[in-house]
């Protein structure tokens, strides 16, 4: 993971250049809130969300909801915590079920103004 200032979100696709973007995906875009990130001592992008927000609960959204501005529009689903949160620290996967953010759906635009992360293929 590579954190940025700003990067280009593909329509309907996701972040350019991230791994998980996919023509029709549901998982174009992960937000996590600063404050769950700060809560359990991890840094932006560590846990691969694409936008870390600050004083916005990711969590209220319903699917299908969008926020204005923005490069993520539409939200799918809750995220649920994969494997791989293991290998940032062993118990991980269990403490940040619930908190892990939303999975949302991009638009064409970029997200300048918001911590960026983009999931580099592997």
């Amino acid at each position: 993971m590579e954190e940025l200032p700003e990067v280009a979100a593909l329509e309907e696709v996701g972040f350019e250049n991230c791994a998980h973007a996919q023509p029709g995906g549901k998982r174009q875009v992960l937000l996590v809130d600063r404050e769950t990130l700060d809560a359990r001592e991890l840094g932006p992008a560590m846990i691969r969300e694409n936008i870390t927000t600050e004083g916005l609960n990711v969590k209220a959204p319903k699917p299908g909801e969008s926020l204005r501005g923005g490069a993520a529009r539409g939200f799918t689903m809750a995220c649920t915590p994969c494997g791989q949160i293991e290998d940032l620290r062993p118990g991980l996967r269990k403490e940040i079920r619930g908190r892990r953010g939303m999975l949302a759906l991009s638009k064409a635009e970029s997200s300048a103004g918001a911590t960026v992360s983009k999931s580099w293929p592997n």
